[in-house]
């Protein structure tokens, strides 16, 4: 079974149907630092238009038998011409964070992709596309699987050293009949902490419920501080990578003039369009060390929309029963 694509010159309309592809911009992804190579996606399914981590990386729920194809841009920022490879290898998510084999280590994933060109001869400032295809075979087994598209150039260096570089995209592809599984996630505490220096830190728990990994991102503001204090956004740092069931904490690192508290802590996370908002009562260490973990309150969009529509049922019981009850009374 193969997907239907639609013409680049369609990806950008509002009707492109979701087995299409949406062309991703060139600021999808950070430029590579000067002089370097850099890689991009710039397929993503049009039905993921609004999810940035598909506009990133290869993320894709798949049936058993599915080939899909995805572009890649390779580009050369040097001053030097650069021979490159291109090709697909292991990768894994465990303890927090998304990490991959050395060299080209192979897994069940990196057995049915492919990349075309293998290899690439890039002129000084230029950049060339490559296609990436997956080929599941029919009788795959269901489950989440990873790997990276690498893009790897070496350098001699005197002496017997290679140096090697290389820079790659992630894969995040789910196999399974019907539609793929569910993404969600709980925060479910709040610790403080003072690390050596006397830098305050927040550690948000996280526990993937769904079936999908998640890649975290958010921030936290502190709230009714020590003489009605706030403080923040305060930046979560980038990095936690969970997969399905796996529960890992989210460090956000705060400013060193902040006072031990108590302050209420409001931490909103989200992985792709996933959003989570938990808050705690959190009191700082005076010393180096951590706190007790705080249980949470969670707020989300599902939470405020289920209390809403709770209020306005119960409105609308008690307009029903005034009526009845100005009914039996003319009666």
């Amino acid at each position: 079974m193969f997907r239907r694509l639609i013409a680049p010159a369609l990806l950008a309309g509002a009707l492109a149907p979701a087995s299409g592809l949406l062309q991703v911009p060139a600021t999808a992804q950070p430029p590579s630092a000067p002089g370097s190579i850099g890689v991009r996606l710039v397929d993503a399914p049009s039905g993921s238009r609004a999810d940035p981590r598909a506009r990133r990386y290869v993320v894709d729920h798949l049936r058993p038998g599915t080939v899909i194809h995805r572009r890649i841009e390779v580009s050369n920022t040097t001053g030097a011409a650069m021979p490159v490879s291109l090709y697909p290898a292991a990768a894994d998510v465990g303890r927090g964070a998304f990490t991959f084999a050395a060299g080209r280590t192979g897994n069940e994933l990196t057995g049915w992709t492919s990349v075309v060109p293998r290899a690439l001869s890039l002129a000084p400032h230029s950049r060339a596309m490559a296609t990436v295809t997956v080929d599941v075979p029919a009788d795959a087994a269901a489950g989440e699987r990873y790997a990276v598209v690498w893009a790897e150039t070496a350098g001699q260096t005197p002496g017997t050293i290679r140096e090697v570089s290389r820079v790659g995209v992630r894969m995040y592809l789910s196999i399974g009949r019907g539609g793929g599984p569910p993404t969600d996630f709980t925060v479910d505490t709040l610790t403080a902490q003072r690390v050596a220096g006397g830098a305050p830190t927040i550690l948000a728990q996280v526990h993937n419920t769904g079936g999908r990994a998640l890649d975290l991102s958010g921030d936290l503001r502190l709230a009714d501080g020590p003489g009605g204090m706030s403080a923040g956004p305060f930046d979560a740092r980038l990095g936690t990578t969970l997969g399905p069931g796996q529960t890992e904490t989210v460090a956000v690192p705060l400013s060193h003039q902040l006072p031990d508290g108590p302050w209420r802590a409001v931490v909103r996370l989200r992985s792709g369009l996933v959003r989570r908002t938990a808050q705690a009562t959190i009191t700082f260490p005076h010393d180096v060390g951590t706190a007790k973990a705080v249980p949470v309150g969670h707020t989300s969009r599902e939470t405020v929309l289920a209390s809403a529509l709770a209020l306005s049922l119960v409105g609308l019981t008690v307009v029903l029963l005034r009526r009845g009850r100005r009914t039996a009374g003319t009666a």
